[in-house]
């Protein structure tokens, strides 16, 4: 067993879920490193900071990474920044002999224009999104990186690949927030008002969306019974369309559909990026937190914090 766990990215979303579903796992330590304990660019420092905690396994969360608009002013920050931390985290595990490491992926690597849905074995079919081509291209090294240290050093490693997280403790920061976060954030400051909200584009595009919660726990499942070079898409197969989301949000918060607007000006996005689980599925039989379960959560965790600074993310 795997008791104490190193957890990178501890701060963020789904690092702080670890925190939250601590009591499920009463027999393990969770180590939950923030950008604060360790800079994981820099491999002489992390692989010193890894040797103190001493953990039985590590599992590599931490990221840069924001919305379009970052990833559009940023590219070199993002493609720089995620390689150096991916390949430190791994180096450092191999040399430190970690009994296990988990590198985690994203659904934004995969190829644009590829099958529906979306199957762990179209990874390099392909060109990503160019909207986010560097923080792409970074995650999907993980892939070779993963079969390349198991073939040469036999190390046990597993890569995942989570698709749309929400949760308590998102970024409801407007410049850098995701959809969900955003629609959250600027309902709740407008629910008082009579204005429009407006929601680009039609609407119609579909949407995956895990919770938190879900992810930190399919990580733990696979921590404990998964040890193939497969990687592994993890997340919900449960879609909604963005305006049965923006809908739904503002019913959670008392607010009027009529109220919301969809500006068809705008570009609506990518319509359809829907995953293939079934090999996770298959191994794990594991159950998720409905949608709308997971985002009443979500929202109730946020309207106790806002709008302290200290205790939400703006």
């Amino acid at each position: 067993m795997f008791r104490k766990i190193l957890v990178t990215g501890g701060s963020g979303l789904t690092g702080v879920a670890f925190s939250r579903i601590r009591s499920e796992f009463p027999d393990r330590e969770f180590v939950l490193w923030s950008r604060r304990d360790c800079d994981l660019t820099e491999f002489e420092q992390t692989r010193a900071a890894i040797e103190a905690v001493g953990p039985d396994a590590v599992m590599h969360l931490a990221a840069v990474s924001g919305g379009i608009g970052f990833s559009q002013k940023f590219p070199a920050t993002l493609l720089r920044e995620n390689v150096l931390m991916n390949m430190n985290v791994l180096e450092a595990a191999r040399l430190l002999e970690i009994p296990k490491t988990v590198m985690t992926l994203s659904i934004g690597m995969y190829p644009a224009d590829t099958a529906i849905p979306i199957n762990e074995d179209f990874i390099h079919q392909g060109q990503p999104h160019g909207s986010n081509y560097s923080y792409a291209f970074a995650k999907r090294l993980v892939e070779p990186s993963i079969r390349a240290y198991r073939a040469q050093y036999e190390m046990n490693v597993i890569g995942l690949v989570p698709n749309g997280i929400y949760g308590p403790n998102a970024n409801y920061a407007y410049e850098d927030s995701v959809m969900l976060s955003a629609l959250i954030r600027r309902f709740y400051e407008s629910r008082d008002s009579e204005e429009k909200l407006i929601v680009w584009g039609d609407g119609s595009p579909l949407r995956e969306y895990t919770y938190s919660e879900d992810v930190a726990r399919a990580f733990m499942w696979c921590l404990d019974h998964y040890d193939g070079e497969q990687i592994l898409n993890i997340g919900t197969t449960e879609e909604h369309s963005v305006k049965s989301i923006a809908y739904m949000v503002a019913e959670v918060m008392g607010i009027s559909r009529e109220r919301i607007e969809f500006d068809t000006s705008k570009p609506s996005g990518q319509f359809r990026r829907s995953t293939d689980n079934s090999r996770f599925l298959e191994l794990s039989n594991f159950q998720y937190t409905s949608f709308r379960t997971g985002l009443e959560n979500t929202i109730e965790w946020f309207l106790e914090r806002y709008p302290d600074p200290a205790r939400v993310r703006l």
